[in-house]
């Protein structure tokens, strides 16, 4: 058993696969693991991907025992001719491969299950590098495999690192993580999980413009250690605080509190949640109705809102009215607005909203219409031109954005501003309803 981590274990993660390197596939472990592990406390140092190549497999390897407590890799553990993870580190730690029984029985139950015959292919997974834990696969056929290099030749002073070897389908991989690794990680790294992190979730405000709201008064926090970071995505600004050691949890629970206090009003979530998650569940909560009227975004709101679970308690109807005709027929829009202020204007998505609501009762209504592009601007319209409206008890409110943007990005925006807007109503933020 090594000695105690001081709370600070270096993890490096290599994913094998060819596949990656070629862009034939998401590389979804990365995110995965790395999410998994710092929710238990650890951070992952050094992430690579590699190809199905031996050579390129025993190199990541040999560079990463070298310097980590922990080495985790990924794939080819299967029973293919590119399968080789488990030879190459076997060789590179000269452990020798000896049959399994407790995998071959694993192995034929799989098939038997399924009234097939046993591949013959498949007896190369019942091979283990000697002194390996067996990690069981209760979804698939190839083992996981831990080892304790102890002494690590890779390693200055020979001190001891793990390295474990997972499947690489994510059927197989997540389970086996959760069920069997974490217990071992306790064991090994047991005063390691001073990690804590926490992501508000952010509308509203560019990334520069919020570093600069709340960077100053974060100061004495991340000069005391706490790291403070922002990820920009369409139409968000993620900030994270993380921090290590006895005081972590009270200097992120401080820093959340500054942050809030400094654009509350720009936070609608935390972690994983999206807007239309929040809005969904405020609605459901509060027994809440929407209706939805839709032109340059083709029902992109829509889609949003009932991605959600419980959206059928919520959403009424959904009305995609690209054409002006529809726009009269299913929303009761003037003709007479339509020639005087045209189908992007003020006036037309104030007919829109007032009409998606009285036709459905709803409580609330969005409704938008825009210019996506390429074409179709002009000096006083231009591409990207979009005016958003929300209707509440409150009365109307409307929005003239301009974005400029590929038409998938223009209709993901529009619809976060739109959410936005109507989450901004929903919870009485001051405005301009009328």
């Amino acid at each position: 058993m090594p000695a105690a981590y001081d709370g600070w274990v270096t993890i490096e993660l290599i994913n094998t696969g060819s596949e990656l390197l070629l862009g034939r596939i998401l590389n979804t472990h990365q995110q995965w693991l790395c999410r998994r592990l710092s929710d238990l406390g650890f951070t992952v140092d050094r992430q690579v991907a590699v190809p199905d190549t031996g050579p390129a497999i025993e190199a990541a390897v040999r560079e990463g025992l070298s310097r980590a407590d922990l080495v985790i890799t990924t794939g080819g553990l299967g029973p293919t001719c590119d399968d080789l993870t488990r030879e190459r580190i076997a060789a590179l730690l000269n452990r020798p491969l000896h049959p399994d029984s407790t995998v071959a029985d694993n192995i034929a139950r799989y098939f038997a299950g399924r009234g097939l015959a046993v591949p013959a292919r498949t007896q190369v997974e019942t091979l283990v590098p000697e002194g390996a834990t067996v990690l069981d696969n209760r979804h698939g056929t190839a083992p996981g495999l831990a080892i304790e290099v102890t002494p690590n030749p890779f390693r200055a002073g020979g001190t001891c690192s793990r390295l474990v070897m997972l499947p690489g389908p994510p059927r197989e991989l997540r389970p086996m993580f959760d069920r069997q690794l974490v217990p071992l990680l306790t064991q090994w790294f047991p005063d390691a999980n001073g990690f804590q992190c926490r992501t508000l979730k952010t509308t509203g405000i560019g990334e520069s413009a919020m570093e600069e709201r709340i960077s100053g008064p974060l100061k004495g926090l991340t000069d005391a250690g706490m790291d403070l970071g922002f990820c920009a995505r369409v139409g968000e600004v993620d900030v994270r605080f993380a921090a290590r050691g006895e005081h972590a949890a009270q200097q992120i629970a401080k820093a959340e509190a500054i942050t809030r206090d400094r654009v509350g009003a720009s936070v609608f979530g935390v972690e994983d949640e999206t807007l239309e998650s929040v809005i969904v569940g405020e609605f459901e909560r509060r027994g809440l109705s929407l209706a939805l009227a839709e032109s340059c975004t083709g029902g992109h709101i829509a889609n949003r809102i009932t991605n959600i679970p419980g959206a059928s308690k919520v959403l009424l109807a959904g009305y995609v009215t690209y054409s002006n005709a529809a726009k009269i027929h299913d929303l009761g829009v003037l003709p007479a607005t339509l020639e005087v202020h045209g189908a992007v204007s003020e006036e037309t998505v104030r007919e829109m909203v007032v009409g998606a609501q009285r036709a459905t009762g709803a409580d609330y209504a969005i409704a938008v219409t825009g210019i996506a592009g390429p074409s179709g601007g002009s000096a006083e319209k231009p591409v990207g031109l979009v005016f958003i409206a929300v209707a509440g008890p409150a009365g109307v409110m409307v929005r003239r954005q301009v974005n400029r943007f590929d038409r998938e990005t223009f209709k993901y925006l529009t619809a976060q501003q739109a959410l936005m807007l109507l989450w901004t109503m929903v919870r009485g933020v001051p405005g301009s309803p009328s």
